[in-house]
């Protein structure tokens, strides 16, 4: 079973953007779905996060925030 990728995300975030992007990149390279979730779209979501965005999940838990590391992302699909 492929693993399951989740962008926790908001509207006009430019790291969010750079992440979604490397996110989307990497994951179409691998064969991979992922989506994106709006924190904002969310109250329990929003208070969780607050202005810690992007968080990137791997299978439900958290990979990384803010950035995306390729190697260990890339590592942590194979």
């Amino acid at each position: 079973m492929p693993p399951k990728v989740v962008v926790y995300t908001r509207a006009g975030c430019t790291f969010c953007a750079t992440a979604e992007a490397d996110v989307a990149r990497i994951c179409g390279e691998l064969g991979h779905g992922w989506t994106a979730v709006d924190v904002d779209s969310d109250a329990d979501l929003r208070e969780e996060y607050g202005d810690r965005v992007p968080v990137i999940m791997i299978d439900g838990r958290e990979h990384g925030f803010w950035r995306v590391e390729e190697a260990r992302f890339r590592a942590a699909l194979a």
